[in-house]
């Protein structure tokens, strides 16, 4: 994790527990977390990523050749025994690892999303209230979603049946239509690639994610793939229009794991030479090129004070799977919820299905989030943590001078109570305390033992403004 504290976070920093509207007690409550020794330095990327961490709610979709079979991206093809690495479809027709391996890469002549269309993507993104989009332009297993010149395993390929349609460069269509509506643009990039010759020689066999050789002892071979990496991601950063993130993903391929060493300083000024102010993602490492931190499939514990996002599955699986069990829209809000409280940004993954449609329960779930953040997202958008952050079932954030309390429903359609109740946050004397999306004010107190207790409108709990969650904002 890196340590970065501008100024302006340095206010805010400061100002934790501090508000004008409130006294806080904070009793028990933690400090914001600082880990890692790196800072960055660049007054640009500085600027972007306090854009990016306003912005709060992101896109992520994983979609490849692979979705045809509804399996987990790339990982079929590793030798790892875990538990999320099967070969269910097809085990029956292809038993054989290399026939699996072949019939694997042989999707790419059958990859055919004849319903692509980005802007069916982007109209329920906005509805949600969705700021960015990250998109995999090129997983683990090496098939490419742009057209690159480093390799005909891509989606433009002549091996590829959609290479005639006039979208079939998805990435640049994707990034085009998202970016031509508001949103940041980020472009994931797995570092490894099981399909490069130069990654995954075919003279050894494949025991992991990891080269099957030592750089060291063939440092030609990797300097082949070091060009190669660093070339795709030029061809990302000049052909694409301005991406706002570059998101690096493989944190095994790194110096101190078998050495392997992808000039991550050399790639990082290319892309910055190309892409002013690029924030850049390499995960699972601390240093200059983490801007901000990418917890997977959690939350932290508290708030953390460096920048950083949850990227969590709506389903089960990252890419699409038939039938996948996905979260519902109670789940999603609270998550939403417990992630800005604490500092972060949300980035939510959707697997398109192998014709180019968004599955019909995403679409439905994104729409019923945007119903709750039409009422509540200025309690979302552009705020901050303020401690203790999370108090039983209320959540704090903080915009300047103005506190919200989010209380959150523990059973779905339990609808408000007559009255909420927390100890830890105080309204000033002469606060007016309010229902977004009620216009009524709340009638508040601080009882004998210093609790906070807020008076819900009889009016309001008949009829409550969203569902889910519940906010209260604090007005001087």
């Amino acid at each position: 994790m890196i340590n970065f504290i501008t100024p302006v976070r340095q206010k805010i920093i400061l100002a934790l527990g501090l508000s004008m509207l409130l006294t806080t007690t904070l009793l028990g409550a933690d400090n914001p977390k600082v880990d890692g020794n790196s800072t960055v330095e660049d007054s640009l990327v500085i600027e972007k990523l306090e854009k990016w961490q306003d912005l709060k709610f992101g896109l992520f979709m994983h979609w490849g050749a692979y979705s045809q079979w509804g399996i987990v991206e790339s990982w079929s093809l590793c030798g790892e025994d875990r538990e999320f690495i099967n070969r269910n479809r097809p085990v029956d027709k292809y038993p054989d690892y290399d026939q699996y391996k072949k019939a694997y890469r042989n999707l790419q002549k059958t990859f055919n999303p004849l319903q692509f269309d980005p802007a069916k993507w982007v109209e329920p993104a906005i509805k949600a209230g969705m700021k960015y989009v990250i998109f995999t332009t090129k997983h683990h297993d090496g098939f490419c979603m742009f057209d690159t010149k480093e390799t005909d395993y891509k989606i433009t390929s002549t091996l590829c049946p959609y290479h005639i349609q006039p979208k079939a460069n998805v990435t640049k269509e994707i990034f085009n239509t998202f970016r031509d509506n508001g949103f940041m643009i980020g472009a994931y990039f797995s570092k490894p690639d099981w399909d490069s010759e130069y990654y995954w020689w075919p003279y050894f066999p494949t025991r992991d994610r990891n080269a099957n050789y030592d750089p060291l002892k063939y440092p030609e071979r990797w300097q082949k793939f070091r060009d190669f990496t660093f070339n795709q991601i030029e061809e990302l950063m000049t052909g694409y229009g301005d991406v706002d993130i570059l998101w690096l993903d493989g944190g095994q391929v790194n110096p101190s794991q078998n050495n392997q060493d992808i000039n991550m300083p050399g790639i990082a000024q290319m892309a910055r030479q190309h892409q002013p102010g690029l924030i850049i993602v390499d995960r699972g490492q601390k240093g200059p090129y983490t801007n901000y931190e990418t917890p997977e499939q959690r939350i932290p514990e508290t708030a953390i004070v460096t920048p950083w996002e949850t990227c969590m599955t709506m389903g089960d699986q990252w890419s699409y799977k038939p039938f996948d069990n996905y979260k519902s829209t109670h789940q999603l809000v609270h998550l939403l919820v417990d992630i800005v409280a604490k500092g972060g940004n949300f980035l939510l993954n959707i697997g398109p299905q192998p014709d180019g449609e968004l599955p019909a329960v995403a679409v439905s779930r994104l729409e019923e989030i945007g119903e709750w953040m039409s009422v509540n997202g200025e309690a979302i958008y552009g705020t901050r943590p303020v401690a203790p952050y999370k108090e039983g079932s209320v959540a704090f954030t903080q915009k300047e001078n103005t506190v919200y309390a989010i209380w959150m429903e523990e059973n779905e359609g339990e609808g408000l109570p007559g009255k909420i109740v927390f100890s830890k946050l105080q309204p000033q004397k002469d606060s007016k305390v309010y229902l977004l999306g009620y216009k009524q004010a709340c009638k508040w107190e601080i009882d004998d033992s210093g609790k906070t207790n807020i008076f819900i409108p009889l009016k309001a709990v008949k009829s409550p403004p969203c569902k889910h969650a519940y906010v209260f904002k604090f007005v001087l």
